[in-house]
Order: C-alpha cells, then sequence, then structure tokens
C-alpha cells in the first residue's frame, strides 16, 4: 500500500487564544475531512512547533522502532515525503523564502504549495461575512488584506477584490494593513470621500489577531468577521481549499516516485 505524503498545516502563527484556537479548529476540521491522511500543524513564527521541528518529528515517526532521532537529521528510510500546505492567504516571504528553505534542508521529500489565495471559494466566504453584517445595496466595499512587500503577494490581494467584486456584483477596492499601499485607513477615507454612503471593510485575514484587531479600527462603517471564527466550525469551503492544494501536490509527489495516488474525501455530511 502507498503511504500517502503528511499533509503539514502551516499558519503564521499569533499570540492570539481567539486565533490559536480557530486555526487549531482548521487543523483538525482538515484531518476530520480527510481520515485516512496523516495530518499536522506547524507554525513559521510567533508559535511552536516551527517547520524544520515538525520535518523532524515526521521523519523520527517513519523510522524504525529502533532507531531514535539523531541531531545530524533523519536516518536512512526515513523518507516519508511531506506536503506543506501554507494557511497563508497569499504566497510572500513566508511562502517563497522560509518554506521554500524548510523544504530544501529537510532530510526527506519536501513540498510546498502554493498559498490558500487567490480562490473563489475564500471570496465566496468574505461575501458570506459581509452579509452576516448586514451589507447594503449601496454599501461601499474595502477589502482589509494583511500586506506584503512581495509584489506577487500584493498582486494576489487585488486578485481576491477582483473576485470578492465579482461575487457581489459591485466594485471593491483594496486597502493594505500593512507593508503596502494604499493603507488601509487612506483606503477607507478614499473611499468615504468618492461616495455619501456607508464604507463596509471585508476582512481578508485567516482568523482574530493583531491585524484583525487593525482592521476593526480602520475607520469603517462595518468590519466584518476574518475567514476563521473561534467557537465556529470553519467554512467547509476553506477546508476544501486546503485539501485541494494537498491533494494536487501530493498526486505530484507520488508520480515522480512512480507511485500510484489514489484519494478520496471523507463523508461531508
Amino acid at each position: 500500500m502507498t503511504t500517502a505524503p503528511v499533509l503539514l498545516a502551516t499558519s503564521h502563527g499569533t499570540s492570539d487564544p481567539a486565533g490559536q484556537r480557530a486555526v487549531l479548529a482548521l487543523v483538525d476540521a482538515v484531518a476530520a475531512a480527510a481520515p485516512h491522511l496523516t495530518v499536522r500543524g506547524g507554525y513559521v513564527d510567533v508559535q511552536s512547533p516551527d517547520v524544520p521541528s515538525c520535518l523532524r518529528a515526521i521523519a523520527a515517526e517513519s523510522r524504525p522502532s529502533d532507531t531514535g532521532p539523531t541531531d545530524s537529521g533523519p536516518a536512512d528510510g526515513a523518507d516519508r515525503p511531506v506536503v506543506i500546505v501554507p494557511l497563508l492567504l497569499s504566497a510572500g516571504y513566508h511562502v517563497r523564502v522560509d518554506l521554500a528553505e524548510a523544504a530544501d534542508d529537510a532530510g526527506q521529500p519536501v513540498r510546498v504549495t502554493g498559498a490558500l489565495g487567490p480562490d473563489w471559494r475564500l471570496a465566496r466566504i468574505l461575501a458570506d461575512r459581509l452579509h452576516e453584517v448586514g451589507l447594503r445595496p449601496d454599501d461601499t466595499v474595502v477589502l482589509a488584506a494583511a500586506g506584503s512587500t512581495d509584489a506577487d503577494a500584493v498582486a494576489d490581494c487585488h486578485a481576491m477584490g477582483d473576485r470578492l467584486a465579482a461575487v457581489l456584483g459591485r466594485p471593491v477596492t483594496v486597502g493594505f494593513i500593512s507593508a503596502a499601499q494604499p493603507r488601509l485607513a487612506a483606503a477607507v477615507l478614499a473611499a468615504r470621500a468618492a461616495a455619501p454612503v456607508r464604507v463596509v471593510v471585508a476582512t481578508y485575514l485567516l482568523a482574530p489577531g493583531y491585524f484583525a484587531g487593525l482592521a476593526e479600527r480602520c475607520g469603517a462603517d462595518v468590519v466584518s468577521r476574518p475567514l476563521l471564527v473561534d467557537g465556529e466550525a470553519p467554512p467547509r469551503e476553506l477546508v476544501d481549499v486546503v485539501i485541494d492544494l494537498y491533494s494536487s501536490s501530493a498526486r505530484l509527489e507520488l508520480a515522480l516516485a512512480g507511485l500510484p495516488w489514489s484519494f478520496s474525501r471523507g463523508r461531508t455530511d
């Protein structure tokens, strides 16, 4: 029987307890949706275990029982592949550098998928969050993104704005909480100056935390909740995004190794 690669769901990390719980709930939901897979969680910053520690632990689990871990890395034969799925909304520095370097340095086959976004399913979740807070037909919508110094990550955020605009059937501008322009507060001010209507912010952040708090204080009339909400089940479409990213990469990994690949989701009802 072919052993499927381990799914290592890797989030940024946060010191906010609500954000921590919300992300853990997403990892648990992914594991529940694909019970035949080995699912692990890790972090690129703030929390532990970090990705190198996770990879070493996975390698150690793959060793024969009489072969313990060593400081020099995994023993011969400890080569169970790993697919890292970044629980990040755009492919910035953490995806292109931190996770890529961790994969290169690992002692087992490791692939890093793309980020969660842009994706039409995320746009639908954002639209649902806006409708939760009572979006009106004449409201102006601003997408609040974390921001990045990576131009491709910024472009990803604008692509999400375009997708949300298509789902809502109205224009959507984008504002960034850090690193990129325009800043969120400036985007809200510009929207307010352009039309005498409410300005509603769609929070394009994964979970509660420091940036979500900044979004709430950006000066908009209404601010939606992040994609994940503490105490609520993660949106099924978000779980599907994670599994689909894993599935595509795992299929490639096993194909390159000349091994068969079969994947079926768990029950969704």
